[in-house]
């Protein structure tokens, strides 16, 4: 059931938050330092753990697997959105790095592209005559 993915999700965002705001008094800093992606790493944990089988099990595990499927986009759309409203109130320095900064990622992609190819398997091998 569904139920069950959102109460493994709340538990989850609930803990993140507040370890997260542990951290934040620990820096001293006042703020939530990590707490929703402290929160995705134990969703993701909790639901992938053979400790949890019972309750990841049959419909139950749809819900959870439904949730943890929506959580990611979500807090990717949340915290993009803060970014964003960060940068505008931060100024025209804020806006040109963060524009400089997506298009040199845009840039890296064939490179990094690249790196994971493997050319050896594509060419094909010409053992030498003789060679045995």
């Amino acid at each position: 059931m569904i139920v069950y993915g959102v109460a493994v999700l709340s538990a989850c965002l609930i803990l993140g938050m507040v370890i997260g705001q542990g951290l934040g008094a620990l820096l001293g800093v006042d703020a939530n330092v990590g707490g929703v992606g402290i929160a995705m790493l134990m969703l993701v944990l909790v639901s992938n753990s053979s400790r949890f089988k019972s309750l990841t099990g049959g419909t139950a595990g749809l819900g959870i697997q439904f949730w943890s499927a929506m959580y990611i986009p979500i807090v990717i759309a949340m915290a993009a959105r803060q970014n964003v409203a960060a940068a505008t109130e931060g100024g025209m320095l804020a806006l040109v790095a963060g524009v400089a900064a997506v298009l040199v990622s845009f840039a890296l992609v064939p490179v990094i592209a690249r790196i994971g190819r493997d050319d050896s398997a594509a060419a094909p091998s010409n053992p030498e005559p003789g060679a045995s």
